[in-house]
């Protein structure tokens, strides 16, 4: 954490100084606003999280609720997760109130008495050893807390406004062209199936404001998502299950450990959840009648405690208190549309869908809350950059490309996850099946499948093999090095925060002496980035974070031979940030982890954590040419 380069700071260092519409952020919703954003479960509020790091972009998050979320849905919490978490600063807070996941144990129909049921087998969470962070089970409202927080405490000082309700929209002209009309309301409860109205609630007036973009991060049930002709479509999968929040007494001896059941009488998917005593039972309720016209939905709290019992035989749950139950009906849908470039006036996206307005699936893979949280990462610099004039427009249209396939990838596979999952125990190929995949596919529910294609953001792979370990268009992933100023040790990429900045990586050569050029040239030569794109006045490190790191150990690197250019003055005292230089550590070795060529290497990543280029460190124009369409010469 860095801190006192504006002067001395004696308060939580957290909280960054107020700037731009941050200094004076009125209290009641402008006329005009730069990005509206509807709805703040967690695409919506890392989106706001995002943008409150660009303290000239005004955002407003709108809300029907009267407050925040009291009770969500979701509570898996990958370890891609995780890492967005560490980028916006609150990583070991939430892992400390979380339960964290590190092994699943698997039960089946005993063999001997197949009316009980044996523990069949035991997974580690992460056998491959794919993330440093853990796999966490958190509250859905907690989640949302933070970010908001986040965005409270950032420059633009981000907040929710609620008791607005959407009620729709038209796209126009002009430099405020999206007219959103916007209802006032009060007795608004909950989010999704927890959605309540109270008896006394009220619909007020109705107010319009216009934006420059709206993003439509308001559920499955999106009216944003039908105010430009969007649609969710898929199937349901007419296999019904029950699940509740439990407060209970047991016998069975894997309660505080994730587990999946499969016996005679159905299947379980049990998570353990934080704070100790609290579970998570998705209960197996069989198949549905299509024409029953949705009758299942009403079975009764205690009917699904029964079947638990049923299922988990003979073992008993003596349950004592719920928090939150509901039943319903697995449907995998996706939108066809994540803008509105069909059909605006000229042909430009200016309404955004992102989270379950998009995709909906089951929830025991845990993959909802985790995808929508990255979509909004996503979105959020990208309109930060747009509407700085850092970029282009065209910027924008990378993120429906980016995010379509990654939501058909989660729908896929979620189909054959929940397809498993109501599998009677008869049905599987083997004892094992479950486990084994399980095991082979644990890379996509931790969140490290997404791959970007070629495009504007990510470079082609010419030259892959110079950092075999960082494939092009997957996420940064971290390894431990020796910060050379202070010898402390620390991962690479935790100090990639979510400030905006795309982070570039000079691997050195062994010598040293192609990164001093290639160092140079970046802070010398007209068509460097640096010169092109840093705003004038600005510090040298605002727009890319360029870090060097080191073939040698920490002790054989001397800061005051290394280029200035990692060396950077910032604030306004000009201080020098001694954070840029890094070292190799000889028992993780990042040239060995990662493939890095020893002659050197330049990794280019993207402010949301994504491999955007792999450069030789011989070729510094190479990366002015890869910045060349992203950003607008200041």
């Amino acid at each position: 954490m860095q801190f006192h380069h504006y002067g001395y700071v004696s308060t939580d260092p957290r909280v960054q100084p107020a700037a731009g519409v941050g200094l004076d952020r009125p209290e009641e919703l402008p006329a005009e606003i730069d990005v509206l954003i509807v709805g703040s479960g967690p695409a919506g509020i890392v989106a706001a999280a995002q943008l409150a790091q660009f303290p000239n972009v005004v955002t407003r998050v709108v809300e029907r609720r009267d407050g925040r979320l009291v009770l969500g849905q979701a509570d898996g919490i990958q370890a891609r997760s995780v890492e967005t978490f560490q980028a916006f600063g609150f990583a070991r807070s939430i892992i400390d109130e979380a339960y964290q996941i590190t092994e699943t144990s698997f039960w089946s129909p005993d063999p001997a008495n197949p009316k009980n049921i044996v523990r069949s087998g035991v997974t580690p969470d992460d056998p491959q050893g794919i993330s440093e962070f853990p796999h966490l089970i958190v509250n859905q409202a907690r989640v949302i807390d933070y970010f908001a927080e986040y965005a409270r405490r950032a420059p633009a000082r981000g907040n929710i406004d609620y008791g607005y309700e959407f009620v729709d929209l038209a796209v126009g002209e002009g430099e405020y062209p999206v007219a959103v009309t916007l209802r006032k309301v009060t007795g608004q409860t909950g989010a999704g199936l927890n959605a309540a109205t109270a008896a006394d609630a009220i619909s007020g007036d109705t107010v319009v404001v216009h934006a420059k973009y709206v993003i439509g991060a308001d559920g499955a049930s999106s009216r944003v998502r039908r105010s430009i002709g969007g649609s969710l479509s898929g199937s349901t999968s007419m296999h019904a299950w029950g699940v509740m929040d439990v407060l209970s007494v047991t016998d069975f001896p894997d309660i505080r450990k994730k587990c999946i059941i499969h016996s005679e009488a159905g299947s379980i998917l049990h998570i353990p959840r934080e704070g100790n005593h609290l579970a998570r039972i998705y209960v197996d309720l069989g198949e549905t009648d299509e024409h029953d016209r949705g009758k299942v939905r009403n079975t009764p709290l205690e009917d699904v405690i029964a079947q638990a019992n049923a299922i988990m035989h003979p073992y008993t749950l003596d349950v004592r208190n719920v928090a939150w139950h509901s039943v319903y009906e697995v449907a995998h849908r996706l939108t066809d549309r994540f803008d509105d470039a069909e059909t605006s006036p000229d042909g430009k996206s200016r309404v955004f869908l992102m989270g379950d307005a998009c995709h909906t699936h089951s929830a025991k893979a845990g993959q909802g809350m985790n995808v929508s949280m990255q979509d909004g990462w996503n979105l959020g610099w990208k309109l930060g950059y747009v509407l700085e004039g850092r970029s282009p427009e065209s910027l924008l249209q990378t993120y429906s490309d980016e995010r379509r396939v990654t939501a058909k990838n989660l729908i896929d596979f979620d189909r054959e996850w929940s397809t498993l999952m109501a599998k009677k125990p008869e049905e599987f190929d083997s004892p094992g099946e479950l486990a084994d995949f399980y095991v082979r596919t644990a890379e996509f529910p931790a969140g490290f499948m997404t791959e970007y294609t070629e495009s504007m953001l990510t470079g082609n792979a010419a030259h892959q093999e110079l950092a075999t370990g960082f494939p092009l268009g997957k996420r940064f992933k971290s390894v431990e090095t020796t910060r050379v100023a202070d010898a402390v040790d620390v991962h690479l990429g935790h100090h990639h925060r979510a400030d905006g900045r795309f982070r570039i990586y000079a691997f050195a050569d062994a010598a040293g002496t192609q990164l001093a050029e290639w160092a140079e040239w970046l802070l010398a030569n007209t068509e460097s980035p640096l010169q092109r794109f840093t705003p004038l006045g600005g510090d040298l490190d605002s727009i890319f974070d360029v870090k060097a790191v080191f073939q040698q150990e920490h002790h054989a690197v001397d800061i005051m031979d290394v280029s200035k250019l990692f060396l950077p003055l910032t604030g306004p005292f000009q201080l020098v940030d001694y954070e840029k230089i890094y070292a190799a550590k000889p028992e993780t070795d990042i040239f060995e982890e990662r493939g890095i060529s020893r002659d050197g290497a330049v990794v280019v990543v993207r402010p949301d954590h994504y491999v955007a280029a792999v450069l030789p460190l011989s070729d510094p124009a190479a990366l002015a040419s890869f910045f060349e369409p992203i950003f607008l010469a200041r």
